[in-house]
């Protein structure tokens, strides 16, 4: 059976339109979704060096106020899939501080939903105000 070479137009037609056709649906669902912004509101280190202790809000668009505290390595940003151990729905000052470098003391908001308080993390003890 003789075969037949498939012309470079056609070729191209059936590689470059559906690749523009799913690029085009990615960018427009793209700016669908809303993008999360970090505000980072203090962040104080560990007497060991060992951890920053980080209160931030995370806003993805019309979503509540919510206020969080995680730790993370000394002077890194916090990264955008940050796993908080406090998460409160209020935009409040948590006056978070280290006691010693296993220990930390967070003040939670009044009358605040409390999603989150976790007793330890990274072997470090949480103690709730």
């Amino acid at each position: 059976m003789p075969r037949t070479k498939m012309p470079i137009p056609v070729l191209l037609a059936f590689t470059l339109l559906p690749a523009i056709a799913i690029g085009a649906t990615l960018w427009i669902v793209g700016d669908l979704v809303p993008a999360c912004t970090i505000e980072e509101h203090s962040r104080l280190t560990s007497p060991d060096q060992q951890f920053d202790l980080v209160v931030f809000s995370r806003d993805c668009g019309d979503t509540e106020p919510n206020t969080q505290a995680a730790l993370v390595p000394p002077g890194e940003e916090i990264p955008f899939d940050a796993a908080s151990f406090f998460s409160a729905g209020a935009d409040a000052d948590l006056a978070a501080q280290w006691l010693a470098a296993d220990s930390i003391a967070i003040t939670r908001p009044i009358g605040a939903t409390v999603f989150r308080d976790d007793a330890s993390v990274a072997g470090v003890t949480v103690t709730y105000k």
